[in-house]
């Protein structure tokens, strides 16, 4: 595989374009929330939801990618993490408790998984 050359640069060059647009996108319009409009930090928390939806595609796109197993690996828990994320900052907008208790569950179902994960592509057995 070629590293240099004009190909290389049209992939880097419409990656960066790629997160300009989602930076300039997160910047300049917030992300709209039917919920509490007259909260008074509601463009912050539409921000957050910009910068996390981001996050989740650019791990997606890890997953998808890989070159290899334990960066896929990764990318999967980073993403139970950035859902993490999403329910912390879904709870103050909405003012409903139980996006936290959601995302408590999620992150011990994520630990788990990953640690199951890791053993799996260790080589040995899960009872092991």
């Amino acid at each position: 595989m070629q590293t240099h050359g004009p190909m290389a640069f049209a992939r880097w060059l419409a990656g960066a374009a790629a997160v300009i647009g989602a930076v300039a996108l997160i910047i300049l319009r917030p992300f709209p929330f039917l919920f509490y409009p007259d909260l008074p930090h509601v463009a912050f928390f539409g921000r957050c939801m910009y910068v996390l939806l981001l996050c989740c595609v650019l791990c997606i796109f890890r997953i998808m990618r890989g070159p290899t197993a334990p960066d896929r690996a990764v990318a999967i828990d980073i993403l139970g993490i950035v859902i993490v994320g999403f329910c912390a900052v879904l709870c103050i907008p909405t003012g409903r408790n139980w996006y936290i208790d959601v995302g408590i569950a999620w992150a011990l179902q994520s630990f788990i998984a990953t640690l199951a994960l890791a053993k799996y592509l260790e080589g040995r057995s899960l009872d092991a």
